[in-house]
């Protein structure tokens, strides 16, 4: 794997320019809750260059990041190298993004013993796959609290990352409540909020529902002209209201921008999401 940067030179200083606006807003805001990056959301960088991206994802002012499914297949060598890296940087991993191995008898140590390097707390399950049912439903949460015996004696706990599916009610109910209702609470329930918004959902009425289990959030917007690809803050998303219910009900820990696409290219549609953020926090 390269160190370098794969980045043209009008991509680098747009990128550049972005990122010190936005490690100012930073140093200036007042809200205390981490804001990180779902590297999905360069994931085309991150395939090429994951070190050299999550230096650059430092360098925008990113406090956290969020690994999504292939790194399941990096070594421990390379788990422990990437986190020097980021302790370096002054970045951390609280939580990753997994497939169905991370949960399953076979695969669960290898998940555990990589987020143990890492130093995330949270495995998050980033699909349910095909469900049927409500019944089918109740399996995927006794799955979660299955890993959850697992993972609780080393300090980590499942999440689960909702998609649109889970909005959509199935035999009466919406999938997503029977997952809160059918698992432990000590499993976070990471919320993805324009998923909410594109199904009509109020992401605020959830939150306000099951207090302490909104740990993360996945800050996606959306509108009904651009779908996901309208920057953070550019489309319908109610995010003061959305904070105040996370950080005073739903306990969150950290915040996680993610971002399908924009007009612009993948790292400087992080920096731009970010200045935006930080521009709603002041």
């Amino acid at each position: 794997m390269t160190n370098r940067m794969d980045l043209t030179r009008r991509s680098f200083v747009a990128l550049s320019t972005t990122a010190i606006s936005a490690a100012g807003l930073l140093r200036g805001a007042k809200n205390s809750v981490p804001i990180g990056l779902e590297l999905y959301s360069v994931r085309n960088a991150l395939q090429k260059n994951p070190v050299g991206t999550v230096e650059a994802v430092a360098k925008m002012g990113y406090q956290v990041v969020e690994f999504y499914a292939p790194y399941y297949n990096w070594t421990t060598d390379y788990a422990k190298d990437m986190r020097k890296r980021m302790d370096d940087l002054g970045i951390r991993c609280s939580s990753t993004h997994n497939g169905p191995v991370s949960f399953s008898d076979n695969g669960v140590g290898k998940a555990i013993e990589l987020n143990q390097i890492l130093g995330a707390k949270y495995i998050v399950m980033a699909s349910a796959g095909k469900v049927e049912g409500a019944d089918g439903w109740k399996k995927v949460a006794d799955t979660l609290n299955a890993a959850n015996e697992k993972m609780k004696a080393q300090g980590i706990h499942p999440g689960y990352h909702n998609h649109q599916a889970e909005w959509k009610p199935v035999d009466g109910q919406k999938p997503i409540e029977i997952l809160a209702a059918n698992t432990d609470k000590s499993i976070m329930l990471q919320l993805d909020v324009g998923t909410a918004l594109e199904t009509g959902n109020d992401p605020v009425a959830w939150i306000d529902r099951n207090p302490g289990r909104i740990r993360s959030l996945h800050l996606k917007e959306w509108s009904p002209e651009k779908g996901y690809k309208c920057l953070l803050g550019e489309g319908i998303g109610p995010w003061k209201k959305i904070f105040a219910a996370a950080e005073a009900k739903g306990g969150v820990e950290f915040y996680l921008i993610e971002q399908e696409g924009s007009e612009f290219p993948e790292l400087e549609t992080a920096a731009k999401c970010l200045e935006n953020y930080k521009k709603m926090r002041a």
